[in-house]
């Protein structure tokens, strides 16, 4: 009988540790972490549809100087921002381009690189410290390296 309540209890550790795993899963969102102009961009990963590294853009006239273009991706022609100069910043060669999908359109950021995927706790994103008239970023948090990460809200590349 003393097997029995042994075997018992280590299951019921068992089920509680697991429990435990998934409530600190589902308290946590996945996010693809890029890099522009120095700095780590946090975008949510459901919204990232691919990455691509060789690609052609077509310029186009008469577009906000921070649209780069249009890319024909299978037959879909999709706007390319480029992160470093929808921040203020100077404008870069073509590097990589990260397709996410906004509100059900199709758009591509032109980033430096793309650096990992990350698990981030929902309770450790804060608010920016100052609010922009242009405000892109919807918070920031700490990374496990000592780094910080500026989330990017996608849709407001978009509406902003």
């Amino acid at each position: 009988m003393s097997e029995e309540n042994v075997l018992f209890a280590t299951e019921a550790d068992v089920a509680a540790a697991a429990a435990k795993d998934a409530a600190a899963e589902a308290q946590t969102d996945k996010y693809l972490i890029c890099i522009s102009d120095q700095l780590l961009y946090g975008i949510d990963a459901e919204q990232v549809v691919e990455i691509i590294t060789n690609h052609t853009i077509t310029h186009l006239p008469r577009l906000p100087h921070y649209i780069r273009g249009i890319i024909n991706l299978r037959g879909q022609l999709i706007p390319i921002i480029d992160m470093r100069m929808r921040m203020g910043g100077p404008a870069q060669g073509d590097r990589c381009i990260m397709v996410v999908n906004v509100e059900n359109n199709m758009v591509g950021i032109l980033v430096d690189g793309v650096e990992r995927m990350a698990d981030i706790p929902r309770g450790s994103i804060l608010p920016m410290p100052t609010q922009n008239t242009e405000k892109l970023v919807s918070g920031m948090c700490s990374l496990a390296d000592g780094k910080t990460m500026l989330i990017l809200d996608c849709s407001l590349l978009l509406h902003g």
